[in-house]
């Protein structure tokens, strides 16, 4: 018998043994799922999506009924006063209006921590539209709104819920159209979550209300796509209201501008407003305003959405020269084509005044400052010579306007309405509207616009604003966090 030496066995362990072909494959199969994995979220989240008549600019119109509004909460003899006149400006629109009404509104809940109390402002808006269709019962009352409101399809809203009852028709706008404002978890909420149902017995404590409904799992994971149609608009047969003010109870004391103007240009604003409701499954009917003969004006306005308000926004920057000034009020500043320009205006001489929120508060919450404060150190290190920052004071409310405005010796530009001058909001993600209004600077108009500034720049009759340093720099961790965010869109600004 042959036996095999100690040699032998050292030779045969040597030789490699074959691989089996499940072997061979493992690895470049596996490499193969990860990258299709890899290309699915990528394709999901940085895929490009804006619906048709979205990203809208209309034509030029002249203007004859034109009014700047405006809320401000302030101190006064140490007291807190509260000028508002936006919410009641709605509330007559409504009882006026004899054809048709149509609101597209981000925030309109009556859901806040409960620690302080609000006006009710839900509920005085939905008791307004539920009297007009009292009073007239085959007049289209359109209410179009975002998912926040009933936390992403979590549950359903009594007052929206009323209001359906009653036949209002209440268009809840289908985000998953519009494009991604943070790609990254996006793609990956798309590639496995995108099809989970929000709605159903909720486990989770509801982060905007006590009393709210418990929510599920499946509507927070749709919460951090941080989509929003942002918008402010209410519209009627007789005139049409374009604002940075909800009608939400807690933000019932939020600063905040508005205007309201009437004319051919309603036409617009409903072609704006249409291609939501189209998107999001609703036949929006078609609605006509009386035609108004316009007398011979010098002001002009035209309606801008989404992308086209960057647009017209970094062009009156470019355009503004020397002996001109360009004043910012502002929630959230952060989007980096707007602070180049602003930094270009003012190596060209421009006079850049910004009024700016403190970014401290949030319905209870505390705030880090971003992006606001690493944005006015970043302007303020570049030229403190032309610019100037100036924060409004707030104790717990929101400086939640949304304006800019280029002021000659002639004329003055004005973009204003819901969008902050983000990323988010000015680059096809979020749905916002504005106008762009120009004017002779003696118009009532303009002058109420730029009395509007001095007024809380120079802290007139009252205290609103204080000095850049009451902030101080903004530390560079702070200035690396910012950019991040704003370039990811991982962030609620």
């Amino acid at each position: 018998m042959l036996r095999m030496s100690t040699d032998d066995n050292l030779f045969l362990e040597t030789i490699p043994r074959k691989k089996t072909w499940q072997e061979r494959w493992k690895a470049p199969v596996i490499s193969i799922l990860i990258i299709t994995l890899l290309g699915v979220i990528i394709m999901n989240g940085w895929r490009s999506s804006t619906p048709e008549g979205l990203s809208f600019e209309g034509p030029m119109r002249r203007i004859t009924d034109i009014e700047f509004l405006y809320d401000l909460t302030y101190r006064y003899r140490g007291e807190t006063q509260h000028d508002q006149q936006i919410f009641e400006t709605k509330l007559q629109m409504i009882e006026e209006a004899s054809s048709f009404i149509v609101l597209d509104f981000f925030l309109f809940n009556d859901e806040y921590n409960r620690e302080e109390s609000f006006p009710d402002l839900t509920r005085q808006l939905t008791d307004a539209l539920l009297s007009k269709r009292k009073d007239h019962p085959d007049m289209p009352i359109i209410l179009i709104t975002d998912e926040i409101n009933e936390f992403y399809g979590a549950y359903t809203a009594p007052h929206l819920d009323k209001l359906r009852h009653n036949d209002v028709d209440v268009v809840i706008t289908d985000l998953d159209q519009i494009g991604n404002s943070n790609p990254l978890y996006t793609g990956i909420w798309r590639t496995f979550f995108h099809r989970l149902d929000p709605s159903g017995p909720g486990v989770f404590p509801n982060p905007f209300s006590p009393d709210s409904p418990r929510v599920t799992l499946n509507a927070y994971l749709r919460l951090l796509n941080f989509k929003a149609n942002h918008r402010k608009v209410l519209i009627t047969d007789k005139s049409a209201l374009i604002t940075s003010a909800n009608p939400h109870d807690a933000s019932a004391y939020h600063s905040n501008i508005g205007i309201k103007l009437s004319g051919p240009i309603i036409a617009d604003l409903l072609v704006s407003e249409k291609s939501v409701a189209l998107f999001s499954g609703f036949e929006f009917p078609d609605l006509h305003h009386p035609s108004m003969a316009l007398d011979s004006t010098e002001v002009q306005a035209q309606v801008l959405t989404e992308g086209r308000i960057r647009q017209r926004l970094l062009e009156m920057i470019q355009h503004a020269e020397k002996d001109e000034v360009l004043w910012i009020g502002q929630f959230y500043m952060g989007e980096r084509q707007t602070v180049k320009a602003l930094k270009n205006a003012a190596d060209r001489g421009v006079e850049i005044r910004l009024i700016l929120d403190s970014n401290r508060d949030a319905f209870g919450m505390r705030k880090i400052g971003i992006p606001n404060r690493p944005v006015a150190t970043e302007l303020m290190n570049h030229s403190s010579d032309k610019i100037t920052v100036r924060w409004y004071d707030t104790r717990g409310e929101q400086y939640h306007s949304k304006l800019a405005v280029r002021s000659g010796e002639d004329q003055i530009e004005v973009i204003a309405g819901s969008a902050n001058f983000t990323s988010r909001n000015i680059s096809d993600k979020n749905l916002e509207t504005n106008l762009r209004v120009i004017a002779p600077t003696d118009h009532d108009f303009s002058k109420d616009v730029l009395n509007y500034f001095h007024r809380i720049w120079e802290n007139q009759d009252g205290h609103y604003t204080l000095d850049y340093s009451a902030f101080g720099n903004s530390r560079f961790p702070k200035r690396l966090l910012y950019r991040f965010q704003e370039w990811s869109g991982f962030s609620t600004f």
